[in-house]
């Protein structure tokens, strides 16, 4: 069977791991600038990852160097993006998703106009994509809230940070309705119990009682701001749709003993609470209860429930990398993946970072997430971190890549096939760049090499890879051509 012709192909970035230029234009730090660089960090341990203090982040803010702090200069795609628009055009793609940078707009997220500059550069950013018929999929809050706001009151702790957020909303959709009908509020939202300073400005340290409880009340703050937001472009501009972002982590029993089954589906209850709120229209009663259990209130003020069961969003989006397994036993092998810890499964094979690879746990994904709220779905991230080689003749030739995306595109044409009603498929990510946890560019995902190396040498040139072109000779048959 055929894709529909209205499948949307292409790639994924965030502003925060590719423009760099961290200082041009009046643009303010944000949480994404004060991530270090950490080459020997065990990827098992994210706790050491995403650990920030107070102190730390001050002595990142004194030094204004960008070489152990490479998320301030990307590659460089602030100045670089019309080049790289032209690579991704010349393979074909119909749709990128890319982010705009909170405070490239309003420095310390308080400000009440927009920086001019700011906004001149997304407005050129959105139109030369236009102009190559590349529809913008644009994200509002992806991993880099502003760092003032972090430091003032916890960010998203704080209830207040709904009203700075739909300020930055409203420009964004004022500034570029014309140009972005597709929008989603915020990248993995549910991310925030795992890493809450890059999602969600949180400085452990600095939170008053626990720090699940600072994460809950985070996240229903973003819950409130999404659909306050989608309400909002409704109003601004009513033939644009919105989404919501999950991380997919498609969980297996590790055994079928019955406490291994029991652990996965509790486990489940958190997974889809995200999508139940924001698909769904409310928290469910058994999720509501499980925080509960662990000490967790939620902060309903008057008006929330009516306004999250009234402004549900109008597709799904997701990121999908890898399955994991759970187990009732404390001392089974866990393996990490996209910020998260799981139960090793024996039958994957993994990255040299661990990431377990798993096609047909895409298609699982897809169709629990169809089945469950009947709404259309994107795929918005998914890929192959891996070291690449850039030969003497300039070629990188990437065959563990094209193997990934064949296995899981075929999973994925077989879910559309059942019944799935799938918008579209961008990868992660179309280019290098700057990884999310480890601040490495060594770890590369992209069709096309930056030759830049994880302290910034390099000349910064692009180079077509061998997955350049299989994916290429894919959007252009439309996905029936994977050979």
């Amino acid at each position: 069977m055929p894709l529909p012709e209205t499948f949307r192909w292409g790639g994924a970035l965030a502003a925060n791991q590719v423009e760099g230029a961290w200082r041009e234009g009046g643009r303010g730090p944000a949480v994404c600038d004060v991530a270090t660089y950490k080459p020997h960090a065990d990827p098992k341990d994210y706790a050491v990852h995403h650990q920030v203090t107070v102190e730390g982040i001050n002595a990142a803010l004194a030094d204004q160097n960008d070489q152990m702090y490479p998320k301030r200069r990307g590659i460089d795609f602030y100045h670089r993006y019309p080049g790289d628009l032209a690579l991704f055009a010349e393979m074909g793609f119909t749709t990128l998703r890319v982010s705009i940078s909170w405070t490239r707009l309003f420095p310390t997220g308080e400000e009440v106009e927009p920086l001019a500059e700011g906004v001149a550069y997304y407005k050129a950013l959105f139109t030369e994509m236009r102009r190559l018929n590349i529809e913008p999929l644009v994200t509002l809050s992806h991993y880099d809230p502003p760092l003032a706001l972090a430091l003032k009151n916890n960010c998203w702790v704080e209830r207040r940070t709904i009203e700075l957020f739909e300020r930055f909303a409203r420009t964004c959709f004022t500034e570029f309705g014309h140009l972005v009908k597709l929008w989603l509020t915020f990248n993995e939202i549910d991310g925030i119990t795992r890493h809450p300073f890059t999602s969600g400005g949180i400085i452990d340290q600095t939170v008053e009682g626990s720090l699940d409880q600072a994460c809950y009340t985070a996240l229903h703050h973003q819950f409130i701001a999404a659909a306050s937001v989608t309400r909002l472009l409704r109003e601004i501009s009513p033939d644009a749709q919105m989404g919501c972002m999950l991380t997919m982590l498609v969980t297996y029993p590790n055994t079928c003993r019955p406490e291994d089954v029991a652990a996965t589906q509790a486990k489940e209850r958190l997974l889809y609470l995200c999508s139940d709120v924001q698909a769904g229209g409310g928290y469910p009663r058994l999720a509501l209860r499980a925080l509960e259990l662990r000490g967790v209130k939620i902060p309903f003020e008057d008006g929330d429930v009516e306004l999250l069961a009234e402004n549900t969003i109008d597709f799904i989006s997701f990121s999908y990398y890898n399955s994991m397994t759970e187990s009732a036993d404390p001392n089974a092998e866990r393996t990490p993946g996209n910020t998260v810890l799981g139960v090793k499964n024996p039958f994957l094979g993994s990255t040299e970072w661990g990431w377990q690879i798993d096609p047909i746990g895409l298609r699982i994904a897809l169709i629990d997430l169809y089945d469950r709220y009947a709404k259309p779905l994107f795929i918005v991230e998914n890929g192959l971190g891996m070291r690449d080689e850039l030969t003497e003749d300039g070629r990188i030739h990437d065959p563990y890549r094209i193997e990934y995306f064949r296995a899981h595109f075929q999973q994925m044409i077989q879910a559309i096939e059942e019944g799935v009603d799938l918008m579209g498929y961008v990868s992660w990510a179309p280019i290098d760049l700057i990884s999310s946890s480890s601040s490495q560019i060594s770890k590369r995902y992209g069709f096309i090499y930056v030759d830049q190396d994880d302290l910034g040498r390099g000349s910064g040139k692009r180079y077509r890879k061998d997955s350049f072109f299989w994916y290429q000779k894919v959007i252009a048959s439309n996905g029936a051509d994977l050979s």
